[in-house]
C-alpha cells in the first residue's frame, strides 16, 4: 500500500528528530566533562579551595575541559553523519561514511567558489565576511545547518542509490560503493551553489530567532512550552536543535570567533573563561529545572496520593523509576505519559508551567547551562561554577513549582475522578507488569511484537531515548492495550502508518529484544 505524503513527512521528521539525538547525547556527556574542568580550574573555586590549585590535579582538569570541548568543536560534521547514519534503513556503515566525505568535499568546494570569485577573506577579516575554518579548509561558517543539509542530501543519495546495478565493465562501482561516489559529486556541486543561496537559508533562521528575540521576556516562554508541546509528536527535537545549535538562539562573539547558537555559545564561554551570557542560558537547562526536578515529582506524589490504598504499593516502582529519570537526566516522558491520555487538559497546564519556568528563570538572571535540566546540570553547571550563576534561586522558585503542581494535579485527580494509575478500582495487571518491566529492565518481546501485529506488519523499527518510532503497514493490527500490558506507558499515533510506542529510558532494551526476533 502506498503511504500518503503526510504519511512519508511524518516518517521522516520522526527520524530526524531521533537522528539528532546521537550527538547530542555525546555533546551532554562532553558538556559535562567540560563543566567539570572549568569548574575547577576556575580561579574562584581555588581561591575557595586551595587543595584544588595543586598542579597534577589541574592538568587532570584542564585535560577534562580540552576532551570536553572535543564535541562542540566537531558538531556540524557529526550532524553530516549521524543524521543519515540514523534514517536509512541498509548498509548504515556506508551511509555514515559518505556523510563525512560530503561534509568535507561541500567545504572544499565552498573554498574553491570563494577563492576563484576573489572572495576569500584574509585571516584577520574572516569574521566580518562569515568565513572560517572547518577542518582546515577556510569556508562559509555555516555550523550545524551545513551537517544537517549534508546528513538529508546523503540519505536521499543512498536510499535512491545503495542497490543502483552498473553496466559490467563499471559494476565494481556499483550497489553500496556508489553511495560515497554519487555523493562526492553531488556535494561538489551543491558547495558551488551553497554560497548563492545560503542568505535565504539565513534569512529563514534569523526570521525564527527574531520572533524569539522580539518577543523580549516571552522568548524563552514561547520556547519552553512549545518544545513541550511538541514532544508527544516526537518533533521537540527540531525546534530544541535550531535554538541550540542555529542562530535562532542567537549570535555572539566569543575569544575572536563567532558562535551561534545558544548551546554552542555556552560551551565557548565555559571553555574560554569568558562570563556566561544570561541571554543565551535562557533557552537551556535553568528553564527545564523548576519543572524537572520539583513539578514532575510532585505530580508523581499527587498520583501516589489520590491512588487507593491498596492500589499504592502497585503503582511505586512505576512512579519512583519516573521521578528519579528526570530528577537526575531530564527524561520526563515516563511520568508525563501518565497524564497525557487521560488529561490532555493537565497536559495543557504542564506546557505552560514549562513555559513559565523558563520565563521566571531568565527574570531572575539564573546562569545554568547545559541540555538536560536535571540534578546533574544543577550540580555541575550551577553549584560548582559559582553564587554568580544564582542556583540557590531555582530551589526557591523550585518549591513554588512543586506546590503549584501538586495542589492543581491532586485537586484535578480528585475532582474529576481522573483515571490515573492506582484509581482502578479493580486494578488490572498493566500497571504492575509496568512496574516490573520497569525495574527488571525484562519485556515480553513476543508479545509486544504480536500487539504491533507481527513482523510482518512492521516497515521500520528504531527507537528514541523513550520511545519505539515505528511505520508499520496496517495500524489497525496495532493493539494498544495490550501493549500497555506489556508495559508500555503510552501510545502516540500520528497517522496510518506511523506510531510510538513509550517505554521509558529502557526502551533501548525492548528495541534489542524486537531486533532478535525481527
Amino acid at each position: 500500500m502506498k503511504k500518503s505524503k503526510k504519511s512519508n513527512f511524518w516518517e521522516f521528521f520522526q527520524g530526524l528528530g531521533k537522528t539528532f539525538m546521537l550527538p547530542v547525547a555525546l555533546l551532554a556527556f562532553m558538556g559535562l566533562l567540560l563543566g567539570i574542568g572549568s569548574a575547577f580550574t576556575s580561579p574562584t573555586t581555588i581561591e575557595t579551595f586551595p587543595f584544588l590549585g595543586n598542579p597534577i590535579l589541574q592538568i587532570i582538569f584542564s585535560f577534562m575541559s580540552t576532551i570536553g570541548g572535543f564535541a562542540f568543536t566537531f558538531l556540524p560534521v557529526l550532524f553530516a553523519m549521524a543524521i543519515p547514519l540514523g534514517l536509512v534503513k541498509y548498509e548504515k556503515g556506508v551511509a555514515a561514511f559518505s556523510g563525512f566525505i560530503g561534509y568535507v568535499i561541500m567545504h572544499l568546494s565552498i573554498n574553491f567558489y570563494l577563492n576563484e570569485t576573489k572572495q576569500l577573506a584574509e585571516a584577520d577579516q574572516m569574521r566580518e565576511a562569515g568565513q572560517g575554518m572547518v577542518l582546515g579548509i577556510q569556508t562559509l561558517e555555516m555550523g550545524v545547518l551545513g551537517g544537517i543539509i549534508v546528513g538529508i542530501i546523503v540519505y536521499l543519495l543512498h536510499n535512491k542509490f545503495y542497490e543502483i546495478q552498473l553496466p559490467d565493465s563499471f559494476a565494481f562501482f556499483g550497489g553500496a560503493r556508489f553511495v560515497p561516489i554519487i555523493t562526492s559529486l553531488t556535494l561538489a556541486i551543491v558547495g558551488i551553489l551553497i554560497p548563492i543561496i545560503c542568505p535565504i537559508f539565513a534569512l529563514a533562521i534569523a526570521g525564527i530567532g527574531s520572533i524569539i528575540q522580539k518577543a523580549g521576556v516571552f522568548g524563552p516562554f514561547l520556547f519552553g512550552a512549545g518544545e513541550r508541546l511538541l514532544l508527544p509528536f516526537g518533533l521537540h527535537h527540531i525546534l530544541v536543535a535550531m535554538i541550540r545549535f542555529t542562530e535562532a538562539g542567537g549570535t555572539q562573539v566569543v575569544d575572536g570567533q563567532t558562535i551561534s547558537g545558544a548551546l554552542n555559545i555556552f560551551y565557548a564561554q565555559l571553555k574560554s573563561g569568558a562570563a556566561i551570557s544570561p541571554e543565551v542560558t535562557a533557552f537551556l537547562s535553568q528553564g527545564k529545572m523548576p519543572t524537572f526536578m520539583f513539578g514532575l515529582p510532585a505530580v508523581a506524589l499527587a498520583i501516589y496520593h489520590t491512588a487507593l490504598p491498596e492500589n499504592r504499593k502497585k503503582i511505586k516502582g512505576l512512579l519512583i523509576s519516573g521521578v528519579l529519570a528526570t530528577f537526575v537526566t531530564g527524561i520526563t516522558e515516563p511520568i508525563e505519559f501518565l497524564f497525557l491520555f487521560v488529561a490532555p487538559v493537565l497536559y495543557g497546564i504542564h506546557v505552560i508551567m514549562t513555559g513559565l519556568g523558563f520565563m521566571v528563570m531568565s527574570l531572575l538572571g539564573v546562569v545554568i547551562g547545559n541540555t538536560d535540566g536535571g540534578v546533574l546540570d544543577f550540580l555541575i553547571f550551577g553549584i560548582l561554577q559559582g553564587t554568580y550563576t544564582k542556583w540557590y534561586l531555582v530551589i526557591a522558585v523550585g518549591l513554588v513549582w512543586f506546590a503549584v503542581y501538586y495542589t492543581v494535579f491532586r485537586f484535578a485527580i480528585t475532582k474529576f475522578n481522573l483515571k490515573t494509575p492506582g484509581r482502578e478500582a479493580t486494578e488490572d495487571v498493566t500497571q504492575e507488569v509496568a512496574v516490573t518491566s520497569t525495574k527488571k529492565g525484562k519485556y515480553d518481546a513476543p508479545k509486544i511484537l504480536d500487539a504491533l501485529g507481527g513482523k510482518e506488519n512492521i516497515d521500520s523499527l528504531d527507537n528514541c531515548i523513550t520511545r519505539l518510532r515505528l511505520v508499520v503497514n496496517d495500524i489497525s493490527k496495532v493493539n494498544q492495550p495490550v501493549l500497555k500490558e506489556c508495559g508500555a506507558l503510552g501510545v502516540v499515533v500520528l497517522d496510518e502508518h506511523n506510531v510510538q510506542v513509550i517505554f521509558g529510558p529502557q526502551v533501548t532494551s525492548v528495541k534489542a529484544q524486537l531486533d532478535k526476533i525481527v
